[in-house]
């Protein structure tokens, strides 16, 4: 005889299972479509890159391309130009850009890093995530030194000093990645 307390607890368990099974469904759809867009364009670049260069490229350039342009939104139209004021501190305008930007672009970042780039990585999820994460942190400094740096003391424009500053941060970003962070374990 089921009681109905442990009815209602299978209910849920099936209801979550059915959550994970249809999330799981979405996130291979998703992963096939991008690898299939991405891999469609390969042999054009075959003699230049390797194909994982060649993905990390593509989605590196896409997920810049989206950085790039949330923070000119973020900027332009969002903070308008003037400093994000907080209860406990006021952040200039292309620095609170930047992390508007940012709180997009780094999951999907992860997310093409962890399922498209590197998925030969034997490393599990959690631990390639906190190394991304420390990546990240390290990549959050220097967009911050850069920015501060062209905008403050340089007077570049803000979405100019950006694309400078993405371009040496990727160049980072990609190293550090591919020879730690999500080496494939031999």
């Amino acid at each position: 005889m089921i009681r109905p307390n442990n009815l209602g607890n299978r209910v849920k368990e099936c209801i979550f299972t059915a959550d994970i099974t249809i999330m799981q469904k979405i996130h291979h759809t998703i992963r096939r479509a991008i690898l299939q867009a991405i891999d469609f364009f390969y042999p054009i670049f075959k003699r230049a890159f390797s194909l994982q260069t060649f993905r990390y490229a593509a989605c590196g350039g896409v997920n810049t391309f989206l950085d790039i342009f949330l923070f000119f939104v973020s900027y332009n139209f969002v903070l308008k130009k003037n400093d994000l004021v907080l209860p406990f501190i006021t952040i200039s305008p292309h620095i609170g850009a930047f992390i508007l930007g940012s709180s997009i672009s780094l999951p999907i970042g992860f997310y093409l890093n962890r399922y498209v780039v590197f998925p030969q990585s034997g490393l599990k999820g959690h631990h390639q995530l906190q190394r991304y994460l420390l990546v990240i942190l390290m990549c959050i400094g220097l967009n911050y030194v850069f920015l501060k740096l062209f905008v403050e003391y340089f007077g570049w424009y803000p979405t100019v000093a950006k694309i400078v500053t993405t371009f040496i941060v990727v160049i980072f970003s990609y190293t550090i990645q591919t020879f730690y962070f999500f080496k494939a374990k031999k």
